[in-house]
């Protein structure tokens, strides 16, 4: 069955086209990061507009791209939720029409599991259970995934997602945003270890993340010693960063630990940085455990990955209904 799946949780919009074999047949995306660039972050009203404007002509193209017709689709996912409600309406409300007047199946995706799935399309072989880490600028979540839809969380931020530390940080800096590429490209420039920053690993055998706390002494370091070069700003930058990674590679071996997982899936926005990647597949291997991660394409918001976690909903009778709505944080209740 061919899948066209939507994403619109928070400042992308995307379409793409599944197959069964979850090949993806086209995957575009619309990215608003230079408007919200000006202003240092995301702002929810800016980004339903322009979901709005972006909607309708990006599904074609990806129809198109995918060399296929209308009626060759036979299913629609579209992701529900967690993200933005304004933003999750244009998709969800557009995926539900879409499959109303076809007739057609629809599921409503968690985005964080839409996250997960994407370690399905790529080339590696990935099997049940494992440890996946979903990480990106809003989330910061450990799961073991037992099964295609058995999703148990083992641990989450606390506070600010690692991503959204990795904004911060950039904004200190005067480095703009997003923050991850820049502060990545800045750190591979210093040696990490001429700055200490504190890593909060929380209760013994916790899998919780607080990036607060680093978020705060990096801060504090600034205002003591004011960055007033590159040279500056890239010391602090190796540094954070290093703390960052140290906290996700400790909380994350500790989890497949606990679980005995002999694999370790990485995705979200943050899973495209190398160094983040490079230093958990050298510690994993320690333990003989492998890494995991998509391909940078697949790693930040996506359609093609809701459209292959729709298309196990589907099979499996997980549908909505045209009454369901969206939702920002939680699951909605039964």
């Amino acid at each position: 069955m061919i899948v066209l799946g939507i994403e619109s949780s928070c400042d992308e919009t995307a379409a793409a086209v599944v197959d069964e074999n979850n090949r993806i047949l086209s995957s575009v995306i619309a990215s608003q990061v230079a408007v919200h660039r000006q202003y240092g972050g995301v702002v929810p009203e800016l980004a339903s507009r322009m979901h709005v404007e972006a909607i309708s002509p990006l599904v074609a193209k990806a129809v198109h791209q995918a060399g296929i017709s209308l009626s060759d689709i036979g299913g629609v996912a579209a992701t529900r939720g967690p993200g933005l409600i304004g933003a999750l309406l244009v998709g969800f409300c557009f995926a539900k029409s879409f499959a109303w007047a076809r007739g057609l199946p629809l599921a409503g995706v968690n985005h964080l599991e839409a996250h997960i799935h994407s370690l399905f399309l790529t080339d590696r072989e990935l099997t049940f259970p494992f440890t996946a880490l979903v990480v990106s600028g809003g989330h910061t979540n450990i799961y073991h995934v037992a099964a295609d839809n058995r999703f148990a969380l083992m641990g989450q931020t606390r506070d600010d997602a690692a991503g959204e530390a990795f904004d911060k940080v950039s904004k200190m800096l005067g480095l703009g945003y997003p923050g991850g590429p820049v502060i990545e490209k800045l750190a591979k420039t210093r040696d990490p270890d001429q700055i200490h920053f504190p890593r909060s690993l929380l209760e013994k055998d916790s899998c919780d993340f607080s990036f607060s706390g680093l978020k705060s002494a990096v801060a504090r370091h600034i205002h003591e010693n004011p960055v007033k070069s590159t040279k500056d700003k890239a010391l602090v930058a190796a540094a954070f960063q290093a703390a960052v990674i140290d906290v996700l590679c400790e909380k994350l071996l500790r989890a497949a630990r606990s679980m005995s997982c002999r694999q370790i899936g990485i995705s979200g926005g943050v899973s495209a940085n190398q160094t983040f990647v490079t230093t958990l597949e050298q510690r994993a291997a320690r333990e003989q455990i492998q890494v995991i991660a998509p391909p940078v394409s697949l790693c930040g918001d996506n359609a093609a990955m809701v459209a292959a976690r729709g298309a196990v909903m589907i099979r499996d009778g997980c549908l909505c209904r045209l009454d369901d709505d969206v939702y920002s944080r939680a699951l909605p209740s039964a």
